[in-house]
């Protein structure tokens, strides 16, 4: 019989001021809500060790520096290190008393810190932007040869995936065919790029849009209500989310794990790519149709 082990990562130690020892306890990861709000808090900037430290203090209570390095196996001078930064941000505070303590800002609280933080460093970089977009226009200029160039882009994250995908909508002049996964419509829908079909169909550009049967799918369609932007269900399942604009650009989602997790999406421009797939939709269109 193979014996069931406990991974460390699902043990977490515990300092009980009470009795003065340590105690071991079994994490929750039943719905994930740590790994959401670890990736969360990473997005706004913080390091993963900063994350450690803060949600450690704020899920445990006050704790001294030497007690988080330990239950965290951290080296004592990054901890300090860490707690110092922290406190910086406004994530946690000091207690006054000997030997000195740290307690964590209420999470609600800290979150709408980082958040309020990455408004002003974009604020900043909008007021910025126009002497910047002089400053390198002011610098000499290189001769660069001209015309169009096939090249292709991979992009990584959720963001920057979803910005390459509002960008070519943006630029979208007569036709927009789009194949999406019941994998993709979701964070599609969240995005805002559902919406944005909606409004570019009323601007006499052809809204063309596939997706896979699947409650899922159908529960989204439905939510947006397409009212000009043309769409309709496939019985396919094994094509991967893609979009075409224009018979010009192409962006092709890329997945892992049965489609579980995105890793990146493909940009192109690459003539010969660019119409397979839009051989492709145009087959799936007419079938489905």
């Amino acid at each position: 019989m193979e014996l069931s082990v406990e991974k460390p990562e699902n043990i977490m130690k515990l300092y009980d001021e009470n009795t003065g020892l340590w105690r071991f306890v079994k994490t929750d990861k039943s719905a994930k809500s740590l790994e959401i709000i670890e990736k969360t808090l990473c997005r706004l900037g913080l390091s993963k060790n900063e994350i450690k430290v803060y949600i450690y203090i704020a899920r445990t209570g006050e704790h001294k520096a030497s007690e988080i390095s330990e239950a965290l196996s951290l080296h004592r001078t990054e901890t300090y290190r860490i707690l110092r930064d922290l406190e910086k941000k406004g994530l946690i505070s000091s207690v006054f008393e000997k030997p000195l303590k740290f307690i964590a800002t209420p999470f609600e609280k800290a979150l709408g810190v980082l958040i309020e933080t990455k408004k002003l460093k974009i604020n900043l970089l909008e007021k910025r932007k126009e002497s910047l977009v002089n400053l390198w226009l002011s610098l000499p200029k290189q001769e660069i040869e001209n015309g169009r160039k096939e090249v292709f882009q991979i992009l990584e994250g959720e963001e920057q995936i979803s910005l390459k995908a509002d960008e070519i909508l943006n630029n979208a002049r007569k036709e927009v065919s789009i194949f999406t996964s019941e994998h993709d419509i979701p964070n599609f829908y969240h995005s805002g790029l559902l919406d944005k079909l909606d409004k570019i169909s009323r601007e006499n550009i052809n809204v063309q849009l596939l997706t896979n049967y699947s409650p899922k799918s159908c529960f989204f369609i439905e939510k947006i209500k397409l009212k000009k932007a043309k769409y309709s269900i496939s019985d396919v399942e094994e094509v991967p989310t893609f979009i075409l604009t224009d018979d010009e650009q192409l962006l092709l989602l890329i997945r892992k794990d049965d489609g579980k997790k995105k890793v990146a999406a493909l940009w192109t421009n690459y003539d010969a790519f660019v119409k397979a797939l839009k051989t492709l939709f145009l087959a799936l269109w007419t079938r489905n149709t």
